[in-house]
C-alpha cells in the first residue's frame, strides 16, 4: 500500500499507555439497523472500548419489532449507553432519526463531562449534540458519512440539493474536524468550502468475511451448479443505488452465460421492480452476520453500481470474501481497486463500461478467481485496528489544539484509570 495509506497509523498517534479518553459518541443509526453506517459505528465503538477508552454511546432505541441481534454485532446496551426515542425516517422504511434533545445532553454531560464529543450523523440528534457540546465548551468532531444532498434528485427533490448541502456545510464547519473515508471525498468537500476535513478510512472484518465460508448447499438452493457463475448484489434497493445498471449488466451476462444466476441481498422500495425485471433472480432479502458472509463467499462475482456512496462498505466485504468486484471508479472502489488486477473499474457513470466489465469476468472464471484472490489480499490490509488508531490520532490532535488555544473554557479532562 502507498505511504499515505489512511489505514496506516499516523506518526502522531498518542501513546495509548497513558491516553485513555472519555468520549461521547453520538449516532442515529446502530445495530440492529442494517446499513453501512450502523455497522461501521459499531465496529469503531467496539475497537475504542477494546483499547480502554470510556465511550458514552448516545443512540436510538431500536424499534420494538426489530430483533436485537439481527446484525451479528452485539446491540445490547452497555452501561455507558444513552438510548433515546426516535422517529421513522421518511423514504427509508425501518430506519429512524433522532429528536431534538439538547437539554438532556447538557444535563448528562454536565454530570459526567466527556473530553470530546464525536458525532456520526447529522440529524436532529446530531444537531442537538453539536449544540450541547458547544454550550459546554467541549471539543467536537464529526463524520461525513452519507451523501444526502446527492440523494435528493432520486426522490424528485433535486431542487433541495443546495439547501441540504448548505445545512451539512454549516453543521460540519461548526466542529473542529470532519472525518471522511477517502482522499477524493476530502477534496470534494474542501472544494465546497468544508473546513478541517481529514481522512479516516473504514475497516473490514476479514475473519467474518472470508472465502472459507463458501457453502455449496446454499448455492444449490439458488439452482447453481459448481461451474455456474453466481452474480451477487448487496445493498439497499433504493433509487439512489443506480440499480438499472445492475439489471442491464446481468442481462448482458445472461446473453453470454445463460446459466448465470443473480442473487440480490437487501430490501427496499425497488424490490418488486427488480424482481419483475429479473424474473429468475433470487431475492434474498436482508442478511446479516455469518449468514451475510456465507452469501458473499458463495457467489462468484460482485457488482456494485452505486454512484452516491461516501465509501461503500460492501465493496470491502466482497473483496474480503474473495470476490472480484466490478464497480465505478469512485469511493472505496477507487481507493482499493487496481483495475484488471484485484477488480475492474468503469469510469464514473459509464454504464456501458460497467456492463462490459461484468460480462468479461462472468465469462472468464479462471481470471475472475485470480482477481478474487488478489482482492482478498488487498482487503486483509484494511483491518480495524489501524483505523481505530488513526481515529485516536485525530482526537488527540483536537485535544492538543484545545489545550493550546485560547478557546472557550473546557472542563478539565479526566483520564480513565
Amino acid at each position: 500500500m502507498p505511504a499515505d495509506n489512511p489505514w496506516s497509523p499516523s506518526t502522531d498517534t498518542p501513546a495509548r499507555t497513558h491516553l485513555r479518553l472519555r468520549l461521547a459518541y453520538v449516532t442515529e443509526t446502530y445495530p440492529p439497523d442494517v446499513n453501512g453506517v450502523a455497522t461501521t459505528v459499531a465496529s469503531m465503538v467496539a475497537g475504542l472500548r477494546g483499547r480502554g477508552h470510556r465511550v458514552h454511546l448516545v443512540r436510538l432505541l431500536p424499534p420494538p419489532q426489530r430483533p436485537r441481534d439481527a446484525s451479528g454485532v452485539a446491540a445490547s446496551p452497555d452501561a455507558d449507553d444513552m438510548l433515546l426515542p426516535g422517529l421513522p425516517l421518511p423514504f427509508y422504511p425501518g430506519l429512524q432519526m433522532g429528536t431534538l434533545c439538547k437539554r438532556r445532553l447538557i444535563d448528562a454531560w454536565t454530570r459526567q463531562p466527556p473530553e470530546v464529543v464525536h458525532i456520526a450523523t447529522e440529524g436532529p440528534l446530531g444537531w442537538s449534540a453539536l449544540a450541547a457540546a458547544r454550550s459546554l465548551g467541549l471539543p467536537v468532531t464529526s463524520e461525513f458519512r452519507t451523501n444526502f444532498h446527492a440523494y435528493s434528485a432520486h426522490y424528485g427533490a433535486g431542487w433541495l440539493n443546495w439547501a441540504i448541502l448548505a445545512y451539512l456545510r454549516r453543521f460540519h464547519n461548526r466542529t473542529q474536524q470532519t472525518m471522511v473515508p477517502t482522499e477524493a471525498l476530502r477534496g470534494e468537500l474542501a472544494a465546497r468550502d468544508f473546513h478541517d476535513v481529514t481522512v479516516v478510512a473504514r475497516g473490514v472484518d476479514t475473519v467474518r468475511f472470508d472465502p472459507a465460508r463458501r457453502d455449496e448447499r446454499l448455492r444449490a438452493t439458488w439452482g447453481a451448479a459448481a461451474e455456474d457463475p453466481v452474480v451477487l448484489s448487496v445493498g439497499r434497493l433504493a433509487p439512489e443505488k443506480n440499480l438499472d445498471a445492475l439489471v442491464a449488466a446481468f442481462a448482458g451476462i445472461r446473453q453470454r452465460v445463460p446459466r448465470a444466476r443473480l442473487v440480490v441481498v437487501g430490501d427496499g422500495q425497488l424490490r418488486t421492480r427488480i424482481a419483475e425485471r429479473c424474473p429468475g433472480a433470487i431475492m434474498a432479502g436482508q442478511r446479516t452476520g455469518d449468514d451475510l458472509a456465507a452469501h458473499y463467499a458463495s457467489a462468484d462475482l460482485f457488482l456494485f453500481p452505486s454512484l452516491t456512496e461516501t465509501f461503500g462498505n460492501v465493496t470491502t466485504e466482497a473483496m474480503a470474501s474473495g470476490l472480484p468486484v466490478v464497480a465505478f471508479d469512485y469511493a472505496a472502489a477507487a481507493r482499493l481497486i487496481r483495475s484488471g488486477e484485484n477488480g475492474l473499474l468503469a469510469p464514473y457513470d459509464d454504464t456501458a463500461a460497467f456492463i462490459d466489465g461484468a460480462v468479461v469476468l462472468a465469462s472468464d472464471r479462471s481470471r475472475a478467481r485470480a482477481i478474487g484472490r488478489r482482492a482478498r489480499a488487498t482487503a486483509c490490509t484494511c483491518g480495524w485496528d489501524a483505523v481505530v488508531e488513526r481515529f485516536e490520532s485525530v482526537l488527540g490532535g483536537v485535544l492538543r489544539a484545545a489545550d493550546a488555544g485560547p478557546a472557550a473554557p473546557i472542563p478539565a479532562r479526566r483520564r480513565v484509570a
